[in-house]
């Protein structure tokens, strides 16, 4: 049928399902077309292997398409299929044309595919030493097909005859190195030849051997950097070549990147060049032969998600001089990568040096918040004439650059910066008539792409960059609507299970990958380690996907058995000890971000209660039992009542953070609720319509209130502009989103904080109520199979629109308001439903696929006007 199609075919959650780690990976598809209403009835794969007979399911009556089990027979190590699927659906007969073919590799599957051996080359005492490590070989007959299975103790580029190989950055990227290392599968079959051949690679230390952490210490994995390469060459005869590195190999550190750190920048020497040193005829006489070293082969698994890599290119938007003469270049935008330099023809021996960060300081190169971390980038010119030159083994969190030791005229087009993240597919976008705040929605997006660089990290910039739990706990779900984040996060959970529960008897690290630098005791630490719960259940709920509740079901069920021992039987918390609470609440002083308004053990009992209640609900999907944990919610709840709040709903520490806690963590009587839904708005009110909350309390607010009623609040909150406030730091020009919502104070002083980021993505966790509640676009069921339609225009803002890449297709609200009219657009993909709750209606009505369009009579709730007492500094002015 020419208006039904299937496209695309997705593996798992693979952009690319080359070298996967899965033997049978489930399938999921989109079907694109225009009839309403349409529905799925059935669908056939088609799975045919190289040289076999096509399996096919045959026709399965069945509405599944989205993560649907594999049933050909598994894949074995490096196997390649081509799959295809056509469904049927409701409406005219006859099924759908067959997709377009994907084809499926299997990566090496078991640790006895690996015959090749970490080879470690020999290092100078020069910390954070590059080394280049190179084998040739000769290849006696025709290439059909040609693959490299590579990793590193390190970070590595590999280089086959005199070009590199694939375009990953950072590669393998951070894991739990001691339970978990990636390898990548490269296609290079046009990269050899018959003849001579050469394979080659750049090593630098990266996560593995270098500084991590903001205690300066290094080498935490082990001291030495190693490379793993397996390349295997196929035949027209039906044999194979392997080329793996052992001892054998020679390597060097005479090459032109002299030093490279994550941190400190790197610093290259055009003057060591040795050109055509990973192609054939090079001497390599002068190279040392590398040593084999220690690896766990069973350690070694296929990435689940995409790689980082290079994903867009920023222009300058200005070159100035500082009050002090300093060269300055503003890229416009506060972003995560490198600079790509096109060098000028300048004598050799010239040396220029780039210094970044992301603000600048009453005109100068604001520095101090980077800590240690030098972010400096130096380059030796060879007197060679122009080149390009990019920096390969660092990445930097910056918007400007300090230039010294440029010859001549610095020109616009001598810089491009390189965005560089984890290449993620886009699947949310939002606006709105209020510029500011579809700024500030595009700040969220450049901080969760600054900061999803291999694993969540909270800050890219400083000497820190860790995978914090607590921050991804509260962003997951903005996280989940902005791109697909399932196969990257899918990762990053397994990396948590392995710390947790081989090393910390069930306690969720505050930082994972976790090492010991930090001066607090491993303990069960309130919405940090409650990321154990809430991103496999938020990825369920957004995905679909109830195998990565089952991958993460110990965890979940070791965390929660962690914090209610920590909570002791009374559940009343009382060891005391550290906690970081609701971190960074407004009323914490610079140097005591952990001095909140709401004590840590309020927050602790409102969150051992919601993540009891979600395991029960994990637990009902996965049809086990979570009866326990049922008992052990209402109990935690039960406490919390009786300890934090009266009979009436008045909560015993009057501040956002404990009313939004209470309100939506489902922690009141019903009675209660009411009364405690005014309270949290006066209490927003009393506090001026300021944020006045830290990390845990202030993605809940805005929710609470609106699910209170009290929706004209939200919307005064969301749209105040005085810090702190979610529009201050876009008013100081912020293009991301900040640690600290004064991290630049009025008067362009940096705060004096220890922590200053700028480019923290925790505080916009609020997108997720911009989507679910001002667009009005969320899940009804898990994956989008129901969606639910409720915008709930508020006063201030006067049209709104947001889409979402659904498993099932884009899913699309848009709505106007003008007077009393009321207009909303929205598009509902094939095989869905959505409920629809408007403005005006008494209840909820549902839509079937298509385009649809309502208009309703409505009133817009009035400004909520500030308290005849509060001090407006405008009014006084």
């Amino acid at each position: 049928m020419s208006d039904l199609t299937v496209q695309p075919v997705t593996v798992e959650h693979h952009r690319e399902p080359l070298g996967i780690g899965e033997p049978a990976p489930r399938l999921s598809w989109v079907t694109r077309t225009e009839l309403p209403g349409w529905r799925q009835t059935g669908y056939e794969v088609e799975v045919e292997p190289e040289g076999g007979p096509v399996w096919s399911s045959g026709r399965v009556d069945s509405a599944e398409s989205v993560l649907v089990p594999w049933g050909a027979p598994p894949l074995t190590s490096r196997e390649r299929r081509v799959v295809r699927v056509r469904v049927w659906g409701s409406g005219p007969a006859g099924p759908s044309a067959w997709s377009e073919d994907v084809v499926v590799e299997a990566g090496l599957l078991a640790p006895e595919d690996w015959t090749a051996q970490l080879v470690r080359p020999v290092l100078p005492a020069t910390e954070e030493a590059v080394a280049l490590l190179r084998r040739e070989f000769t290849l006696d007959r025709p290439v059909v097909r040609a693959r490299l299975y590579s990793t590193a103790h390190g970070v590595y580029e590999a280089e086959l005859n005199g070009s590199a190989v694939g375009d990953h950055v950072l590669a393998p990227g951070w894991t739990s190195y001691r339970h978990r290392l990636r390898y990548q599968t490269y296609d290079v079959t046009a990269q050899v030849t018959e003849g001579r051949n050469v394979l080659g690679a750049q090593l630098a230390e990266g996560w593995f051997a270098g500084y991590v952490g903001f205690t300066g210490g290094r080498s935490w994995y082990g001291d030495r950097t190693g490379v793993l390469l397996q390349l295997e060459v196929d035949h027209p005869d039906g044999g194979r070549t392997l080329v793996a590195s052992d001892g054998s190999w020679r390597s060097t550190t005479s090459g032109p990147t002299v030093t490279a750190g994550i941190y400190s920048g790197e610093t290259v020497d055009l003057r060591r060049e040795l050109p055509g040193w990973s192609a054939p005829g090079f001497d390599d006489a002068g190279w040392t032969p590398v040593e084999v070293g220690p690896l766990d082969r069973g350690t070694l698994v296929a990435p689940t998600g995409p790689p980082v890599r290079r994903t867009q290119t920023v222009p300058v938007e200005a070159i100035t001089r500082s009050p002090s003469s300093r060269l300055l270049v503003d890229f416009g935008q506060n972003l995560v990568g490198r600079i790509r330099f096109s060098l000028p023809d300048a004598p050799a021996g010239t040396e220029i040096t780039v210094r970044h960060a992301e603000v600048l300081e009453h005109g100068e190169l604001g520095t101090r918040p980077l800590k240690k971390a030098r972010a400096t980038d130096v380059v030796v010119l060879d007197g060679r004439g122009p080149r390009t030159w990019e920096p390969r083994f660092t990445f930097h969190g910056f918007r400007y650059a300090e230039v010294s030791g440029w010859p001549g005229e610095l020109r616009a087009e001598d810089l491009t910066a390189v965005v560089v993240h984890t290449d993620l597919r886009r699947t949310g976008t939002f606006t709105c008539s209020d510029a500011t705040v579809t700024r500030l929605h595009e700040n969220v997006v450049w901080g969760m792409r600054s900061n999803f660089l291999d694993l969540p990290t909270d800050c890219p910039q400083r000497d820190e960059r860790l995978g914090w739990t607590g921050d991804v706990q509260v962003f997951a779900p903005t996280a989940a609507f902005l791109y697909d984040t399932a196969g990257m996060l899918r990762s990053w959970l397994a990396d948590l299970s392995a710390e947790q529960l081989r090393d910390h008897g069930g306690i969720v690290p505050p930082y994972v990958p976790f090492l010991p630098f930090i001066p607090i005791p491993m303990q069960a630490d309130v919405g940090w380690g409650d990321a154990a719960v809430v991103v496999p259940w938020v990825q369920y709920q957004r995905s679909g996907d109830a195998g990565l509740l089952d991958d993460q079901w110990d965890s979940m069920v070791a965390w929660i058995d962690a914090f209610a021992a920590r909570a002791g039987e009374g559940l009343d918390f009382p060891d005391g000890g550290f906690s970081f609470g609701d971190w960074l609440d407004t009323s914490a002083p610079p140097d005591q971000p952990g001095a909140a308004r709401t004590p840590w053990q309020c927050v602790a009992t409102a969150y051992l209660a919601r993540s009891a209640r979600t395991v029960a609900q994990a637990a009902e999907v996965l049809g086990r039992d979570g009866a326990r944990f049922v008992e052990l919610a209402e109990r935690a709840a039960e406490r919390f009542r009786a300890e934090y709040v009266t009979p009436t709903g008045r909560v015993t520490y009057p501040s956002q953070t404990a009313y939004a806690l209470a309100l939506e963590f489902d922690l009141l009587a019903p009675e209660q609720r009411p009364h405690a839904g005014r309270l949290l708005a006066e209490q927003v009110l009393q506090d001026g319509f300021h944020i006045a909350t830290g990390f845990l309390g202030t993605p809940l607010v805005t929710d609470a209130l609106s699910n209170a009623g009290e929706l004209a609040t939200a919307y005064e909150l969301l749209l105040q502009r005085e810090n702190p406030s979610w529009l201050y730091p876009v008013t100081m020009g912020a293009t991301t989103i900040w640690e600290r919502w004064d991290s630049m104070l009025p008067d362009g002083t940096i705060n004096p904080g220890e922590m200053t980021s700028f480019n923290h993505y925790a505080l916009g966790a609020v997108a997720d109520w911009l989507h679910r509640t001002v667009a009005g676009l969320a899940p009804a069921e898990p994956g989008y199979r129901r969606l639910r339609i409720a915008p709930r225009p508020g006063p201030g803002i006067t049209s709104a629109a947001a889409t979402h890449e659904t498993p099932y297709g884009t899913a699309a609200v848009s709505w106007t308001v003008d007077g009393e009219a009321f207009v909303v657009e929205l598009t509902v993909p094939p095989g869905t439903t959505a409920e629809i709750a408007l403005p005006g209606d008494d209840g909820v009505f549902e839509v079937g696929s298509g385009r649809h369009s309502f208009t309703r009579t409505i009133t817009v709730p009035a400004r909520v006007e500030k308290p005849a007492l509060f001090f407006d500094p405008e009014a006084h002015a």
